[in-house]
């Protein structure tokens, strides 16, 4: 397909998108479902961490508690602090930033993540030295270019420790090097971060440490509090990192070699990108649409609860222009698809 082609698919598919929201006469971000389902993520949220916190609880109950808190908290970041990123929560622009800022509630950070995420991964996705989210060297091989190293025959076994503790090195980490280097990635230039958000930065930080380890500590002791939040940290991060992984790094996606886009932008992200179990209104209701990856990553200021509509404007476009569209039926599929990607990438120079 050469360029031309290309430039017409987004433009041809484009056009069908903004029918679809003429024709619907509604907004392109949330609504009211939206606002009612993250309402009652936070209320959620709010009510395991309560009843962990200053509840006495046996090791029964409060062990099971802590796994719906650390998946509870993933999907805060799926459904409200993702579409707030991308500016897709509302059509307000405050209430867009109040979402963005929920991760800095869970630890993270929105300044950083919104280079990261929006800039690196959105417009390179699977290029490797530029797309962050595809460099876990030297622990795992994710990329064919990337060297491979004898660890990396076993990442399809050890993965879940890796993926298990990404929260906290996200958080007591990667953030804070990131802070100390003044670049978000190695290959960018410095950035010059203004004042607020070296306030934002410490005053957040600290806030996390206060309520997720020192009233914790204080409140039910060191044993219990330094369990309870391991036991939440590597849930919240084991579901965070599979989800993403499945819609990039499987089989049916492509990594290209080129350090560049060689082909139209539209095009490469339905190449390097592939959505799964889009049937199961569970698991979209849970991730946020981030099922629906390949309408999301071509539109990622259309809210996700549009996505269904939209998935069938892309396939019908990408079927017209004949370019394939990678689909699993279901998340154990794609997992599946991910496990064998890690044992070709640890065994296949």
């Amino acid at each position: 397909m050469s360029i031309t082609q290309a430039d017409t698919f987004f433009t041809r598919l484009k056009e069908k998108v903004d029918h679809y929201f003429e024709d619907k006469n509604t907004e392109r971000t949330g609504n009211i479902r939206l606002l009612m389902k993250s309402s009652v993520q936070i209320f959620s949220a709010l009510a395991l961490y309560s009843i962990l916190v200053f509840l006495p609880l046996a090791p029964g109950l409060a062990i099971p508690l802590a796994v719906l808190l650390g998946i509870n908290l993933a999907m805060l970041g799926f459904n409200i602090m993702h579409e707030g990123g991308h500016q897709s929560f509302s059509k307000h622009a405050w209430l867009n930033s109040v979402a963005g800022y929920a991760l800095n509630a869970l630890g993270g950070n929105i300044y950083f993540w919104k280079v990261k995420h929006n800039i690196n991964h959105h417009t390179f996705t699977n290029i490797e030295g530029i797309d962050s989210d595809i460099d876990v060297r030297p622990f795992m091989r994710l990329h064919p270019s990337q060297s491979l190293l004898r660890i990396h025959r076993y990442q399809h076994i050890y993965w879940f420790v890796l993926y298990s503790i990404s929260y906290m090195v996200w958080v007591f980490y990667e953030d804070f090097l990131k802070y100390f280097r003044g670049k978000i990635a190695v290959h960018m230039k410095p950035m010059n971060l203004p004042l607020k958000e070296h306030v934002v930065f410490w005053v957040t930080k600290i806030s996390y440490v206060f309520f997720f380890l020192v009233l914790p500590i204080v409140m039910l002791g060191w044993l219990k509090a330094l369990l309870g939040f391991l036991i939440v940290s590597c849930v919240c991060g084991l579901f965070i990192s599979i989800v993403f992984q499945l819609a990039h790094i499987v089989e049916s996606n492509e990594f290209p070699l080129a350090k560049k886009i060689e082909t139209d932008w539209a095009v490469h992200q339905v190449n390097t990108t592939s959505n799964f179990g889009t049937s199961s209104k569970l698991l979209f209701w849970m991730l946020g649409g981030l099922n629906f990856q390949i309408e999301h990553h071509l539109f990622p200021k259309i809210s996700h609860i549009h996505y269904p509509q939209i998935s069938r404007l892309v396939k019908e476009t990408c079927k017209e222009f004949n370019i394939a569209y990678h689909e699993y039926a279901s998340m154990t599929q794609a997992f599946t698809s991910h496990l064998f990607y890690l044992r070709k990438m640890g065994t296949a120079s």
